[in-house]
């Protein structure tokens, strides 16, 4: 689910849990070498920036255009395409021009997608 269909408050912590998240594994994972603490940072990276450039967008599209909510639904498309793209290209730099190790990015990656999932439940109670 997409961050940005969460109030202002929810989305932001729920970034800010994103962003404790892949930062303290790329430290954990930096103990075993730099190579692998990198390649958790840009892991946790390639999830986490596209979910904040799209909550921006999304955020700045709903203030403009409050009643047309066709509009509004289509963005969302888009957006999520986007953002989708913008994953994978972030992922095939880190792994092809980087070289980045491919288990701590992917760890990372997967716990910060693993927090967005499971956090907003408990947020909730």
């Amino acid at each position: 689910m997409s961050v940005s269909l969460y109030s202002g408050k929810i989305a932001l912590k729920l970034l800010l849990l994103q962003l404790m998240t892949f930062v303290i594994l790329s430290a954990a994972f930096y103990t075993r070498s730099i190579e692998w603490g990198v390649s958790a940072f840009a892991g946790g990276l390639a999830f986490w920036l596209p979910n904040v450039i799209f909550m921006l967008l999304t955020h700045f599209q709903k203030v403009k255009e409050e009643g047309v909510p066709v509009r509004i639904a289509w963005f969302f498309a888009i957006g999520e395409g986007v953002k989708v793209i913008t994953s994978i290209a972030m992922l095939i730099v880190a792994l092809g021009v980087f070289k980045a190790a491919f288990a701590p990015l992917g760890v990372a990656y997967l716990a910060v997608l693993i927090v967005q999932i499971i956090a907003p439940a408990v947020m909730n109670g």
